[in-house]
């Protein structure tokens, strides 16, 4: 049963949105006082709280920053009047989920409360961080010691709300990122939140099996097909009939078995190694790489039509360096995680070596934190993990991200010579950005420049003059609104509103 708390003193709101959101599977509790708020809060025990930021009498971004406090997972969609739009960015700042303007949308309101509540199974877990089960009356972690979504900054937020918008889609996804970033944990979470949950999950390592041993293991084979095939044998396809099969390093595959595989996606049909019947099966295809595909197409090694089909629907995973306010966390996860199996008395780690784990650049990311913490609490004796016992290993250079295949993701030309196009639109009221004169001005430029200096001025510029209205300026700019919101944290933007 999912619980929803609603906090707003508009007893017509309350009823509102109580009979909307309630069903059968969901549980809605309406409170009008930040009391009888934080009374709900501690004894529901809410996986989604919609809290009003005009409260009379309270402040609600402190309502926001008591409940971060008592509770920080907490899943928190702020509820906010037109108007109030610098405030809403604030709260996002200060760990809301979302937020959602009044009057409300239907529409807009579902969908958030939605993927919020899915982002709050997603990042669910036991205080010790441990989740775990029982057999024969003892306790024992659950799954592999990176079987969940750990962290709480912005950059892991949107993946989670990624994930959520994603998995219950019939759609193949492509989750791109650095080795050891956890793509099979998106693989999982998203198979896990998926109509297929109750149908199997196999992955395949396509960089692990030698290439002449793929093909049988994807699509299996006859018996003496090849010499040593002494019985036939069932591939992944079939294994994972009406499921979800997960290619792990999918830029490793041969041309010959990309073709195979496209011929999946396309007729959902295949033939076995050494056979002759035509095999139609129902699988969702996940695929993940650390590779350049774009970079591997252009130099064919990759097919530019299996890389479209794959790539339907994308999820990018950022590196550790990019999300080190998760370090913390992990770190300790990864020390309850491991002691008992490694019969370690560390407990906990010094401040000292904490800023020493943050300030490295893991270049093998998170199975590399993990790594340098179990060797820690092997070498401490004691309750406290310290830098003596912290080995980073040899120094390793980071991998490249990919190239983007985006135009907005390339290099600009600088702002002088992209904004006065751009200007020009946004001072004319219109809704779309004359593309055409902003790519010719880039062309003929042959200059280079740093995106953020035209990414902070054009936002900046943008919002001024739409009021702050965020969806309208997402739509001018022609991006996603939870992009708009990341740049506008970014970049510390907080466009003056005009009082109507």
């Amino acid at each position: 049963m999912q619980k929803i708390l609603i906090i707003d003193d508009d007893e017509g709101v309350c009823y509102s949105l109580a009979r909307q959101l309630s069903s059968d599977d969901r549980r809605v509790t309406a409170v009008q006082t930040p009391d009888a708020g934080f009374e709900a809060l501690r004894g529901e025990d809410p996986d989604l709280v919609m809290l009003d930021v005009k409260i009379p009498g309270s402040d609600g971004l402190e309502i926001l920053k008591q409940i971060r406090v008592e509770r920080p997972r907490q899943m928190v969609v702020i509820m906010t009047a037109h108007g109030s739009t610098e405030t809403a960015i604030e709260a996002m700042k200060r760990g809301a989920y979302d937020y959602i303007m009044k009057p409300f949308e239907t529409e807009m309101l579902n969908t958030v409360v939605s993927k919020a509540l899915i982002s709050a199974r997603l990042n669910k877990r036991v205080d010790s961080g441990i989740a775990e089960n029982t057999t024969n009356g003892k306790k024992h972690p659950k799954g592999t010691s990176t079987d969940r979504i750990i962290g709480q900054s912005g950059a892991m937020h949107e993946v989670c709300k990624k994930i959520g918008q994603v998995a219950p889609r019939e759609v193949p996804v492509l989750i791109r990122g650095e080795s050891g970033t956890g793509k099979e944990l998106v693989a999982r979470a998203l198979w896990q939140h998926s109509t297929r949950n109750n149908k199997p999950f196999l992955a395949v390592n396509c960089a692990a099996i030698p290439e002449n041993l793929l093909e049988g293991e994807l699509f299996g084979h006859e018996r003496g097909a090849f010499t040593g095939a002494e019985s036939r044998k069932l591939g992944k396809f079939e294994q994972a009939d009406n499921g979800t099969l997960f290619l792990d390093e999918v830029g490793d595959m041969s041309i010959a078995t990309q073709a195979k595989i496209l011929r999946v996606l396309q007729n959902n049909t295949f033939e076995r190694v050494g056979g002759l019947e035509t095999i139609r099966v129902n699988v969702r295809i996940l695929a993940a790489t650390h590779q350049n595909l774009e970079k591997l197409i252009r130099d064919g090694g990759f097919r530019e039509d299996l890389y479209y089909r794959l790539r339907v629907m994308e999820i990018v995973l950022p590196p550790l360096r990019e999300r080190r306010e998760d370090i913390p966390e992990i770190v300790h996860y990864f020390l309850q995680r491991h002691r008992e199996a490694l019969s370690s008395q560390a407990q906990s780690i010094s401040q000292k070596a904490m800023d020493a784990i943050c300030a490295h650049d893991w270049p093998g990311n998170i199975r590399q934190l993990e790594n340098v913490v179990r060797r820690a609490m092997v070498l401490c004796n004691g309750s406290i993990v310290s830098t003596d016992h912290l080995d980073f290993g040899p120094t390793t250079q980071a991998y490249s991200a990919p190239e983007a295949t985006a135009p907005a993701l390339q290099p600009l030309a600088a702002p002088s010579v992209v904004l006065p196009a751009v200007a020009a639109t946004v001072a004319s009221g219109s809704t779309e950005i004359d593309m055409d004169n902003v790519i010719d001005r880039l062309l003929n430029s042959g200059k280079a420049s740093l995106i953020e200096d035209m990414e902070r001025l054009l936002i900046g510029r943008a919002l001024e003059k739409l009021n702050g209205n965020q969806l309208q300026t997402a739509k001018l700019l022609g991006i996603t609104r939870n992009t708009l919101r990341s740049r506008i944290e970014k970049y510390g933007l907080k466009p003056k509103v005009k009082v109507m």
